[in-house]
Parts: structure tokens; sequence; C-alpha cells
């Protein structure tokens, strides 16, 4: 969700939320890694029932990854996301459920964010790749040095949207990806699987929100279920609190900010492309083995423990002396519901609350200080009342004006301590720092002193650079085409002499008298004296704060709302609030997947729609050109960067688009018209766990009708199940998308159509703790409470889950001993080499030929060297000395323990046959109450 650093503020006040990741490495022997058994119980000393994966969040890194070379093709990015979802089941081993969701067609008012992230995406391509050129063209004509220009294909991440082939692609990637793994890893051999893909309509993690909430409405759910969520939106910490489990966590990947990244025209560390100079690259160590190496160390994951932010707000929002009962789960809504005011995806924040200025906590101290005259909580169970909501809010405006002054202040202090610290940083420069053999280099670069070549010379060069760095303004250095320093002048990019850079102008200036009338007239274009239109902006904002409540808590109240502005109103101006409607129209449908791209695609990216399709976009005499502007205004609104901006895009009118788009729905192949229909998901188990054999006999009857799902069977897990068209089927083989993996030929794993429970359209999931459900043991101690990452002590998250972990600690003599005996000089490994690959892609560690199995060749082996691709042997290549192994007995299915086991030849561990250990109750009952 679109909260600016929400997570930042988030884990420095409540910093023991953050628990660090325990990630079992692969052991390699011989020069062969061992795949790492999952079955066995989890490192991190937690047991999670089920595991959500939003996917998306693993998509983008791995298609268009900031922090290595990107991947050649899609394969390779077909590859990398299976690697990415191995590690993950790696640290989680979940024992129930994995449910994979992708983002189908959102709601119109998530449109509305995408369109501007699309076209926001297009044009700062464009334009960066414009400012690139010039400067490369720049620094040749100065005789500077660069590598030859690389001709490939810029991948256009707006095909990551519901409706394009890349996303068909995925799900087929994906259905051969749950199989494969079905059919050899032990960890997945209970486990339901269930895939939402991109023709499932609702986002990602909505899809998710909303199977967990019909699950909790079910006799037959398990109250104590440990659920872990993966993704990296901030509205994920929000949506598991909404859900009311005792036992949420989310896995992330740990953010670090400012990673270094190379310049893109010369491939250099230390600078980026405005500040390119052409000069030639030194060598990286003695012989230039660090070249090609990213300076970087492998991502690390992180566990957010919602039960522990349970914890911090349960002492921070206990109020005494109320008018009425105090109810914490009511009062963490109320908590979630005021987080929307500072920004999300379906409305712009209020301009007096700023995150970064403690608008939570504002907003907080005023909550517990009207809540005595509200008599009340602001929300239940979705549903807002915004009678109190106008208390809070006007008790916000009241304190606008001295929010906007001291916001002023602040920002004048810090640039006045931004101009001091250049001066302080120009004074204390050196006048003079040696270059080429001379120059200063990095502890720890070089193994050995190189010899220096004629000296004389290169003591001449520098002394007339220096005479002329005196005399021109330019401290740039320009080169000869043999890479030789030329004494003819440097290259001037931008004058350096300036203390401060430019800033936009604010014609608002909020700290002043006057400034809700040229807000008004600036954002708005109407006069503030104009009441009705301002009582038409609130109404619309205060429609979206119901609509994103329900969203949350009851699933989508409308898929055709949206809040038709581009900013927001002041708090000041919610007065009469409490008798506007907040109902939403009934029956609504979603777009349909090209329809949705018609709306959020820029016309650059018209190349995933049909021709006639795409003709809409650039035709001048389209009926709906205007949606497609080439260029667009960026309003700063009061921010520094242009990232931070709002997109002056018009808004789409659906009924318009609808009548343009029939006139080119003949015009789609058969292909295109199934792309373009709605989905739903679909559940796979393998041939050990207690569905398959239901399954299995629904397709041997070739049973039409919607069947129920056994809960015994299950887990617990209730839905409907009808027969899939392209169902994975015991016994048939699983076709592999990708050239590079391999066909499966002895598929044992089945797959059918799910559907989750079904509700009327008014019924009401109750926000609550479900009766049963234990809570877990208290986290925080004493001294927790008062521990931040602010107050500038040194604080390093746990690891793992048990906070009486010691760490393993190595004293001097055991690192004098590693310095001597280590190499120093170690080629770096490969871009995903430490995640579990798939398949056989010329790797020298594929398994031997079974009898009468025919030679399978090595498709694309020249796509990359084998070492970028090293990682633990898949199962499914391991040579088959294998012995039985006992069925795991999970907490539920306790009772329905199966005599089926693994046949002869199934799996071998490292050290001899491997036995599956039971879920380990005891641990995870310890210390618990029921509520």
């Amino acid at each position: 969700m679109g909260v600016p650093a929400f997570f930042r503020w988030l884990s420095r006040k409540y910093p023991s939320i953050i628990v660090n990741c325990v990630e079992e490495k692969a052991k390699e022997c011989n020069g062969v890694k061992a795949p790492i058994d999952t079955s066995k119980p989890n490192p991190n000393e937690v047991e999670f029932d089920n595991l959500y994966l939003d996917m998306n969040g693993i998509i983008h890194p791995c298609t268009h990854p900031e922090d290595k070379p990107a991947p050649k093709n899609e394969d390779e990015m077909m590859v990398a996301i299976f690697e990415y979802i191995d590690r993950i089941f790696n640290i989680v081993r979940p024992r129930r459920l994995l449910y994979m969701a992708i983002d189908g067609v959102a709601p119109r008012a998530k449109m509305n964010q995408q369109r501007s992230r699309r076209f926001r995406a297009s044009k700062e391509g464009m334009e960066a790749a414009e400012e690139k050129q010039k400067i490369r063209q720049e620094i040749l004509a100065k005789g500077g040095i660069l590598p030859p220009e690389e001709v490939k294909e810029r991948f256009d991440s707006n095909c990551i949207t519901p409706g394009t082939e890349f996303m068909d692609n995925l799900a087929k990637c994906l259905r051969y990806y749950i199989a494969d793994r079905l059919n050899s890893d032990p960890g997945w051999k209970n486990l339901t699987v269930i895939l939402s893909d991109a023709s499932a309509p609702g986002e990602g993690e909505h899809k998710i929100m909303d199977y967990i909430r019909r699950q909790r409405a079910q006799p037959n759910h398990d109250p104590n279920t440990h659920h872990c969520l993966c993704g990296a939106d901030a509205d994920l910490i929000m949506l598991g609190l909404a859900t009311h489990e005792p036992n949420f966590t989310i896995i992330r990947e740990e953010f670090k900010p400012n990673k270094p990244k190379p310049c893109s025209l010369c491939n250099q560390m230390g600078h980026e492309v405005k500040d390119c100079q052409g000069l030639p690259r030194e060598k990286q160590g003695k012989h230039d083995q660090f070249a090609d190496s990213p300076p970087m160390a492998e991502q690390e994951f992180i566990f957010i423990r919602l039960c522990v932010l349970r914890e911090y707000l349960e002492r921070e929002l206990t109020m005494a002396s109320l008018p009425f009962t105090f109810d914490f789960e009511r009062s963490v809504d109320d908590w979630v519901f005021m987080c929307f005011f500072v920004g999300n995806d379906f409305l712009p924040h209020l301009p007096s609350l700023e995150i970064r200025e403690g608008a939570i906590d504002r907003l907080v101290n005023i909550y517990k200080n009207v809540v005595h005259k509200t008599g009340g909580y602001l929300t239940e169970s979705g549903f807002v009342n915004l009678q109190r909501v106008q208390m809070i809010m006007l008790a916000v405006g009241e304190v606008e004006d001295s929010i906007f002054k001291k916001r002023k202040d602040d920002d004048d202090n810090f640039k006045r301590r931004q101009k001091e610290k250049r001066k302080r940083m120009k004074r204390d420069h050196p006048s003079f720092i040696p270059g080429g053999q001379f120059s200063p280099q990095a502890l720890g670069n070089r193994s050995s002193p190189q010899a220096i070549s004629n000296p004389r010379q290169a003591a001449f060069e520098m002394r007339m650079h220096d005479r002329q760095n005196s005399t021109t303004s330019s401290p740039n250095t320009s080169f000869n085409s043999d890479g030789s320093p030329s004494l003819g002048g440097g290259i001037k990019r931008k004058p350096e002499d300036s203390d401060s850079e430019p800033e936009p102008e604010d014609n608002i200036r909020l700290w002043e008298t006057g400034w809700k009338q040229r807000y008004y007239k600036n954002k708005f274009d109407v006069d503030a004296s104009d009441e009705k239109f301002r009582r038409k902006v609130v109404q619309s904002y205060v429609e979206g704060l119901c609509w994103v409540l329900r969203y949350y808590y009851q699933g989508c109240a409308s898929w055709n709302w949206y809040y038709p502005f581009h900013y927001a109103p002041f708090a000041s101006d919610f007065e009469g609030i409490a008798d506007m409607p907040s109902d939403f129209e009934k029956g609504s449908k979603p777009f349909k997947p090209l329809e949705q791209l018609m709306g959020v695609f820029p016309a650059a990216s018209g190349n995933f729609l049909p021709p006639t399709w795409r003709k809409l976009m650039t035709d001048p005499e389209s009926s709906i050109i205007d949606f497609y502007p080439e260029d667009f205004a960026i309003d700063l609104n009061g921010k520094k960067y242009a990232w931070q901006g709002v997109a002056l895009l018009p808004f789409v009118d659906e009924r318009r688009l609808r009548a343009a788009l029939e006139e080119v729905y003949p015009d789609l192949t058969p292909e295109e018209s199934r792309r373009n229909s709605l989905g739903g998901d679909v559940l796979f188990v393998g041939k050990h766990h207690p569905l398959c054999d239901f399954i299995v006999e629904q397709y041997k009857t070739k049973n039409t009708e919607v069947v129920d799902i056994p809960p015994e069977l299950c887990h617990g897990i209730q839905g409907k199940l009808t027969l899939n068209e392209n169902a994975v089927l015991p016994d048939q083989p699983v076709e592999s998308p990708v050239p590079m993996l391999r066909d499966l030929t002895q598929n044992s794993a089945v797959s059918i159509s799910f559907k989750d429970p079904q509700f009327d359209e008014d019924f009401v999931f109750k926000a609550t703790i479900l009766p049963g459900a234990k809570k877990p043991a208290p986290v925080l101690k004493p001294g927790d409470w008062e521990k931040t990452n602010n107050d500038g002590r040194p604080w390093r998250p746990q690891l793992g889950f048990n906070r009486d972990r010691k760490p393993v600690h190595l004293d001097q003599s055991a690192f004098r001993t590693l310095g001597h005996t280590m190499p120093r000089e170690r080629g770096m490994p490969g871009m995903y080499a430490n995640a579990v690959p798939l398949g056989s892609y010329g790797s020298p560690y594929a398994r031997p030929l079974l009898s009468g199995q025919q030679q399978i060749p090595k498709l694309l082996s020249n796509l990359r060297p084998q070492e970028t691709w090293r990682g633990p042997t898949p199962l499914f290549q391991q040579t088959p000395q294998r012995t039985a192994g006992a069925a795991p007995l999970l907490a539920w299915n306790r009772m329905l323990q199966t005599q089926n086991q693994y046949p002869p030849g199934q799996y071998q561990g490292l050290g001899g046959p491997m036995v599956y250990p039971q879920r380990p109750e005891d641990r995870m009952d310890r210390g618990r109450q029921v509520w």
C-alpha cells in the first residue's frame, strides 16, 4: 500500500516486532550441494501451518532486480521466481497450506493508482534513456572511455498486469512448478497448494484475506492456525491485524536503504549517470577477478510478529475510566482505520498528516482524548461511525494551522543545517588528491602493492592537472582515445559553486494566512467559499474511508467506486459528515483483463494489446484518445522529488471506454478471448495427501457437479470443487513450459478447480477473536517498552523466535586462524547461487539416467555460465538410492494417519533413511493461555 515510511516508523517505534530469519543453507560435499530437507523442524523454533505468497512482491524483483544483473530472457525470469519461492519455503516450512496469489483485475479505486504508476514508469524510462544517450555522446565527444553500448530490448515491467501473455505464461509455469515439488520434495508431501493466478479477479493480498475470512467463518476452522504471509507492502501489517488471528507473522526482505548501484554508462560504482566522466576502469583485484562481482551480500529476510505488535498496541491503547467497556479488539480496528489517513492506495493523504511528522501518534493521542466524548469506538467489523469520526477530524482541524507552521520551521532548519554541512565539507575537502597510480586505494582492494611504472611522467601529469584545476572551474579530466589523460581541459557537467539546490515554487504556502483559499484555488480551480464543491470533495473522501475499511474487513464493497479527485480536503472541512451516505451499489462486476489494460496502460505499452485495441490509444480520431496523453504534468505538491508528486492524469470514463471497446471486441482471436476471461483458483495435492483419492475419484466418475471438500481430509479447509479442463492428473506427464527444464514424465500430483465458501451479500464477517483461540505467551519484558531505534543506542533484532538463543561466537584466535587458512582472493558466487534451482539447464550435477530413459538434450545451456546457476541439487536430479520414511503426523490430521508411505527408492537423506518428525505441538502450546 502507498504508505511511504510506514514500516520504517513502525519498526523504530516497536522494534521487538522484528525477528531475523534463521535460514538453513545447503551443505556442499565433493562439489555437489545436498538438498535441504524442509520436512524437518523449522530452525526458527516455530512451526507455521499456512504460508501465503503475495506473488507480485516476488515477480517484480525476480524479473527486473535492482541489486544484480537482470535475467536475459523470460525463461530465466521463471527460474528465478522458482528459486525465490524455494527459498521462502525453506525458511517458513508450512505444514498444511501454501497459497499463491497473483494480482488479478483490481477494483476501480486501485486502477487509478495503477494507471498513475504505469504512466510514470513509461515517462521516466523514456526520459532516462534520452538523458543517458545525451550524456554518452558528450563524454565520447570529449575523449572519454565508455564500454560499448549493449543492444538489448528493455524489459517493460508493465507486462506484469493481468491479461498479458507474460502473466498467462507465468500461470502455466507455476502449475508446472507446483506439480514438480509435490512429486519430489518431502516437505510438500501433505501440503495443500492453492494457486490464484492473474485470471482470478482481485488484488493478491486481498484474495488471501478473503480466503482467511471465509475459512474463519467455518465450523471446522482451527482457531490456533499459525499464518505466515510473504510480502513487502506496508498494508499487509494492517491486513494481518484486521484478521484478529492470534498467530499471524509476516516475512519480508530486510530493507536496506541506499544500496550502491553501478553507473549504467560505464558500469562502475561510486557515481550516477549524470556525474559520469568516462574515466577508464581500474583493475578490481590483482588479476581483475572482482570485475564482474557486485559489491553486495545476499538479501536477508525478517519476520514481523503481529502478536508482539498487538502487545505494544494493547499497552498504548488501553484507556481507563471509559463510559463504556474497553474492548482491545475494537481499539485495534480503530488504530487500523486511523492509519488510512496518512496514506493508502485508494485515497490521497490529508495535507496536515505526514507520517514522518508523527501523524499516527498525533491521531492516537487525539483519539484517546476524544473517545470519552464519542461514547464508543469509531468502527465495528469494517463499518464506520461517521459521527464519532467527525469529532476526531475536527480535533485535528483545530491544530492544522500550527502543524503547517511547524513543518515550515522544521524545513527551514533542515535547509540551514544542510547548507552549513556543505560549507564545512567544502572547507575540509583536500585541495589536491593524487590520481592514477598514486590514487588512494580502498583497504583490501589489492592483496599486494603494485610496482610504479614511469613515476616521473606520472608526477608531471599530476602537476599539470593540478595547475589546470587551479585556473578552470571544472575538476574533471578528459581522456584521449588511448586512455591517457588529456591536457586540454575537462568536461564541465554543471556549476558546483552553488550552496543550495533550486527549490520548486510553492504557491500554496500553507504556513501563511489564507492557505485554505490558495489550496482550493490552485488544486481544484475553485474558490474556497464554494461550500457546495468543498462538501462534494469531503463526501467523496468520506465514501473512500468507508470503502477502504469495508475492503479490509469484508471484501470489495463496490468494484466501480473510486475517488474522483487528485487531492484530499483538509481535516477542518470534515464538518457535518455524520449525515453523509456510506452505502455502495450492490452487484457490481470487475473489469475484464484486457479492459483493465486499456484503463491503466500508456500508449507506449500498447504492444501488449491486440492491434485494433492498440490503435485506440494512438489514433488521433479515436473517441478515447484523451485517455492517453503523451505528456502530463507532475505536481510536487510540496515534495522534493518527482516520485513523491501527483501525476495529473485524466480519469478514465468507464462508459466511454466500454462504448469504444464494443467496436473492437469482434477482432479478438480465440487465444485473446481466453486471456480476456475471468478465471478462478486451482487446488493441488500430492498422492500422499488424504484428499488425493477423493479428487481422483471425481475425475474417474466424470462428476460435473460442484462438490464440497470433506474438511476432515484437508486440515479443516472448506470450499467447493469442480473439474478443471487443464488439470494436472496422476500418471499423465506434465509438459514443461520452460525449455531449460525437463518434462515431468512420472507425475502423481492432481489439481482441481477450487472456490471459497460462499455467503450472502449482506453477510458480515465478525472482526473478533474466535472461541477456543489460545493467546500466545507474552514476549515483551519490562525493558522492551522503552527500547526503540531512535535513542541512538545500538539495537539489533533477535535471531529466530527463541529470545534465549545464544549466538555463535568466535574469539580472536579463531579469527586469526581463518585469516591464515582461507584464501584472500575468492570469486563471488553466481547471481542466483543461493537459492534452489529447478531442473537441468546445463548443470554438471544432473542425475544419471534411469534404465530405459531417453537422453534429454541440455537446452539453452549456453545462456549463462554453469557457475551462475549453482545451488542445491533438486530432488528429481539425485541418484535414486532411497528408502521409505514414516508419514508426518500433522496437528490437524493426527487421527487420519495413513499407511501410505513413500515406496522404496523415494527419498534418502544424507545420513540414511529420513524419518518425518511430528509437528512439535508441545513447543507451540507452551505458555499459551485460553481467551
